[in-house]
């Protein structure tokens, strides 16, 4: 196999298979970044004499026709070359001669690596975001749509108070706000250039670090070359989290649903289409996707901890394991879409139990509204809560009020307004 550091010692078999992994075929998402980081670059050398104005208008066409071979699904990592990268730099050598070995210079592998993979985590949270605002603003419809559709609330799995589906919804969706100030923090984590760090040391080139902190979108760069060599690892960990945050709403939503889709409860129903049979029990609808998601927003989860114990116990540079940041992290942000994108699917065909409180099971859901209207009318509060606690005992409580809950954040005051405008500002970045 080709390689960019190869002098004249080939690897055997098993040491380049045990050693590269998947790499190759995760490497293929960053071959996009490879060539804008590279464009960047040349542009850069070019403005300080490493590359005469000719040779860059050269570099530039040669690295448009690799760019247009990737959008186009051509664009082949062959066989016997090792990486990205060295496919990109072999492309331009064939075509343009010793030009194409000019495009190194200045650089390392090890910054051209964290160039590629935060210029696709950059858009990799963009998305997601994209992905959350829609999510988020489904919740909101159905929020401000069932805000009158009473459903009981539980603690410790058993019943409560009353809530009804627009809090329900509407809970889900400030959740995700929340969610997008993390999503926010790992961006700004990301959103830095190494591109210059080289190895770790910087180099002897007069670099224009700047220039190409400007060309490729970056808010700054990561200044002290070893802090950039330090990021990685500390910027998937942050992509991990925030996802990770995205996730643990998913899941909890999902887990849910498959609650309230089981007859016992019956609070919500999807079409059969939309759910799972027995191979043995006719009567069976079982919420296979809800348990799906569910179980993927796990998965998801886990990468946060995996890169952790991954990255512990290394002094500062590189280190070959950092390559299997991409197996842990890569296979995450795909999940994260696809749960994404699935929970607002199956909320398009979501239906309600308008009429679940006609239910007498539920008539003690409304045992705190009896002791605030009897405290609203004079009696001290543990007395009114003593006398309506034996008559639950005795079985002869019954509630024949009225639910006034008007402060912000209650059943009758979702402040879904409010939350809307929190969230085009957590968006904002």
């Amino acid at each position: 196999m080709a390689t960019l550091w190869n002098k004249g010692t080939a690897a055997t078999d098993i040491v380049e298979d045990f050693t590269v992994g998947d790499d190759r075929i995760l490497d293929r998402k960053l071959a996009k970044y490879d060539v804008i980081g590279s464009k960047a670059h040349i542009r850069m050398l070019e403005s300080i004499g490493l590359l005469t104005s000719d040779e860059l208008e050269k570099l530039t066409a040669g690295l448009d026709d690799i760019a247009a071979s990737i959008e186009a699904g051509t664009f082949v990592l062959e066989d016997d070359v090792e990486d990205i990268h060295s496919q990109v730099e072999l492309l331009l050598t064939r075509k343009l001669g010793d030009v194409g070995k000019k495009i190194h210079s200045g650089r390392s592998r090890n910054d051209q690596v964290l160039v590629d993979v935060k210029l696709f985590l950059k858009d990799q949270l963009l998305q997601v975001r994209g992905e959350v605002l829609e999510l988020f603003g489904t919740l909101q419809e159905l929020s401000n749509r069932y805000k009158d559709v009473l459903m009981p609330g539980y603690t410790h799995a058993q019943i409560a108070m009353p809530s009804s589906f627009g809090m329900w919804f509407g809970a889900y969706a400030e959740a995700l706000v929340n969610d997008m100030y993390m999503l926010e923090g790992a961006y700004r984590v990301v959103n830095r250039n190494p591109l210059g760090s080289a190895a770790g040391y910087g180099n002897s080139f007069p670099l224009d670090r700047g220039m190409t902190t400007e060309l490729l979108g970056f808010a700054s760069p990561d200044y002290n070359s070893v802090a950039a060599q330090m990021s990685r690892g500390k910027s998937e960990k942050s992509v991990a989290a925030a996802i990770g945050s995205v996730a643990l709403t998913l899941n909890k939503f999902a887990a849910d649903c498959c609650q309230y889709m089981c007859p016992n409860f019956g609070f919500i129903h999807f079409p059969d289409s939309l759910t799972t049979g027995s191979s043995i029990m006719p009567h069976k609808k079982n919420p296979d996707v809800w348990e799906m998601v569910r179980g993927k927003c796990n998965m998801i989860l886990s990468a946060e901890n995996e890169i952790s114990m991954l990255c512990s116990n290394m002094p500062h540079g590189y280190h070959r394991e950092y390559q299997l940041l991409k197996d842990i992290l890569f296979p995450a942000l795909e999940l994260a879409h696809k749960c994404l994108g699935m929970t607002r699917y199956m909320l398009g065909y979501i239906e309600v139990n308008e009429h679940i409180l006609d239910n007498l099971l539920y008539e003690h859901l409304f045992t705190v509204e009896e002791v605030n209207r009897r405290v609203l009318a004079g009696t001290p509060f543990r007395d009114a809560y003593k006398q309506v606690g034996i008559e639950v005992n005795e079985g002869k409580f019954h509630f024949n009020g009225e639910l006034k809950h008007t402060h912000i954040g209650s059943i009758g005051n979702l402040c879904n307004e409010q939350i809307a405008a929190l969230m085009e500002e957590a968006a904002q970045w």
